[in-house]
């Protein structure tokens, strides 16, 4: 076909309309070419898309990108990020031509995939395929928990939407099966997903792999379907979103087919997927659009149209200002809880006692205290929302306060996530990310590479999501090696920006939940154990407080320490029996229990050098995971006692004797040090 013959301009597009939606496209296609690296071909597709959602639907306001009640955006494919960069510029947020410029440059807010809180009107991090739309769903769930929670007869303070768009790589991926599966079960009916339906992937055509019925996969879900036979008909993608929007008791995907590279010779090919068009291409595009030669082109009727974005985003604002301010009048209390909650702030006294909640004795397992502390958080907290991947009765994670989210129970805290790890994990980043509650999920430790990449996102986007790990290590016992985390610790303290807290004892996992709560910037894993752990101090439980420094000394000797045991979680226990047999023959012993690296590294140098003293180069670390990596603690002439493979089926008890995890183990490998 020789697109320069080729009338570009639909019939149902007047002129504003294909101003603005050309202006998508090249605004793509320059930023592309400039960078000489990036994704053109999609942003052409579904220029019609962005604008027809922007223009006639999407409720923002530019001047103030968090505006609480605004509709939340995610572009799942973040590959078409230029997409979103030139609506956003278009719609009066404070992104540049400069930036658009800067595509993919360093320290640009326009990186080659959108990045939350680098970018104005950014929602969440998006390029992994699959993530976006799972997230989403967390973000439908918390506006309408929190609509629930806080709107009241004449004060409907809570309404929005979460619209997203998607792509036929973001069907393909498993995490979005798992999302989608459980939003159509839940029927959250203000989840509208525009399917950018292209058939073209970076192979090539999509059938090479992915020829199933996506609609009917998606109706199965409980999803309405929805279709736009031409991408380009934006009267036909209005009137789609309207019946979406009409439906309440469904998520929405409308399935829009366009054309990759839409209007350039590369249209429908995967050679417009991932790579600039090149000169030649670039040049042939203009001539078919009839548009002019210069580059990062905005004309001035669409220049023109960023005041009335802003000016339609302060009114929006205002009005809900507006509505609540009567709130707080008629509802001062639920108004200043909704306010704490949108804020991040923490009521007073919400942790008061929590370092008294346990006997000073007291024995269980750290995953029975995380549940204990987990009730009295929830409840003191109230937007505490999370739940298991089918595990509850196992990870304790239930909140007896709460009733459970259902499709016809809309202010439960407690989800049931179903077998579905991964879609779990974006689910409760998405809540997190939506703000004014905080997420949380729970599973075993084994599993954590199921949800790994929802984590990584979380890490990365500085998201204080909480995620819960019970079963911790070969103490699982009978289910045997499939079952049993060897590596996983390891793997997730090299994570960058990712907290990871293994607690020895009940006193220890209330302070790490504490810590969790806390955090405002970064995720927090709890590693806990099935088997039972004693108090390692009754005689002063309260020495566990500590734990806040991520290592502190839970046994000390008189003068300086010949020897240091360092241990961490249900390992701690072994470090202090060996102590003890070590201290009966004379030899001063330190006990460091080491609950998490990340918060020791946070401390003063002079802190560190107190608790691991330089001078005393002979240390015992013992830890039922993967030796590797503790060399940085133990020190070129100490000892790891840990795991060099994979687990078996046996008690617990039988495990640690075979793979010589023991007390015995640590007496021994300190006695050598020492010269025994």
């Amino acid at each position: 076909m020789d697109y320069r013959k080729v009338n570009l301009q639909p019939a149902n597009q007047d002129e504003l309309d294909y101003l603005a939606i050309s202006t998508i496209r090249f605004l793509s296609i320059d930023a592309v070419e400039k960078a000489n690296s990036g994704h053109p071909g999609a942003p052409m597709g579904m220029a019609p898309m962005a604008w027809t959602l922007w223009s006639r639907h999407l409720r923002f306001n530019p001047a103030d990108p968090g505006w609480f009640n605004r509709d939340r955006f995610i572009l799942s494919n973040g590959h078409a990020s230029m997409l979103q960069y030139a609506m956003l510029h278009i719609g009066g947020y404070e992104l540049g031509l400069e930036d658009l410029k800067n595509f993919r440059q360093w320290h640009s807010p326009t990186a080659g995939h959108p990045e939350v809180h680098d970018c104005p009107g950014v929602e969440v991090t998006t390029g992994p395929l699959g993530q976006g739309i799972s997230h989403a769903v967390g973000f439908a769930l918390a506006e309408r928990w929190l609509a629930a929670q806080c709107n009241r007869d004449g004060h409907e303070v809570i309404n929005h939407y979460t619209y997203v768009f998607c792509s036929d790589g973001d069907l393909m991926e498993g995490v979005s099966s798992e999302a989608c599966s459980l939003a159509g079960h839940l029927k959250l009916g203000k989840l509208i997903c525009l399917y950018d339906s292209n058939s073209i992937s970076i192979e090539g055509s999509t059938d090479l792999a992915f020829t199933e019925d996506v609609a009917a996969r998606y109706r199965s879900y409980g999803w309405q379907v929805l279709l736009v036979e031409d991408g380009n008909d934006v009267t036909a993608i209005d009137h789609a979103i309207r019946d979406a929007q009409a439906d309440r008791e469904r998520p929405s995907l409308i399935e829009v087919r366009t054309n990759i590279g839409y209007g350039s010779p590369k249209q429908d090919s995967a050679s417009s997927h991932g790579s600039p068009l090149g000169k030649d291409a670039v040049a042939a595009t203009r001539e078919a659009f009839g548009w002019p030669e210069e580059s990062f082109l905005v004309p001035e009727a669409v220049a023109s149209l960023a005041d009335g974005f802003r000016q339609r985003g302060q009114e929006w604002q205002q009005a809900w200002q507006q509505g609540m301010d009567a709130y707080a009048q008629e509802q001062p209390e639920e108004a200043a809880r909704l306010s704490r909650w949108i804020k991040g702030d923490l009521p007073a006294g919400w942790n008061d006692g929590l370092d008294n909640l346990f006997p000073a004795d007291d024995s269980a397992a750290s995953r029975a205290s995380s549940g204990k502390v987990l009730n009295v958080l929830g409840e003191r907290l109230g937007n505490l929302v999370g739940g298991s991947a089918d595990l509850e009765p196992s990870n304790k994670s239930w909140q007896k306060h709460s009733p459970m989210q259902a499709a016809a129970e809309h202010g439960g805290n407690n989800i049931r996530f179903g077998v579905r790890e991964h879609g779990m994990g974006a689910i409760a980043n998405g809540m997190t990310l939506h703000g004014g509650l905080r997420g949380y999920t729970a599973t075993f430790l084994q599993f954590a590479d199921y949800m790994r990449p929802a984590m990584r996102l979380a890490a990365l986007m500085k998201l204080p999501s909480i995620f819960v790990f019970t079963h911790d290590s070969i103490g699982l016992g009978e289910d045997g090696p499939t079952h049993q985390p060897i590596e996983h610790l390891m793997s997730l303290r090299v994570m960058p920006n990712m907290l990871v807290m293994r607690p020895a004892d009940s006193h220890e996992t209330a302070v790490a939940w504490q810590i969790a709560i806390e955090q405002r910037d970064r995720p927090s894993c709890l590693i806990l154990t099935r088997q039972d752990l004693p108090t390692l101090r009754p005689d002063n439980p309260g020495l566990a407080s500590c734990a806040r420094k991520g290592a502190y000394i839970a046994r000390e000797c008189e003068g300086e320490p010949e020897v240091i045991l360092i241990g961490t979680g249900s390992e701690v226990l072994l470090a202090m029996q060996a102590a003890d047999r070590l201290a009966a023959e004379g030899r001063r012993v330190r006990v460091v229990s080491m609950m998490s690296w990340e918060l020791f590294e946070q401390q003063s140098a002079s802190y560190r050098e107190n608790v691991l003293p330089a001078a005393c180069q002979r240390r015992v670390v013992v830890e039922a995971g993967i030796r590797l990596g503790w060399e940085r603690y133990a020190g070129p002439q100490g000892r790891v006692i840990g795991m060099d493979g994979f687990g078996a089926s046996a008690p617990a008890e039988v495990l640690y004797e075979k793979f010589g995890i023991t007390s015995t183990a640590v007496y021994d490998a300190a006695s050598e040090l020492l010269g025994g």
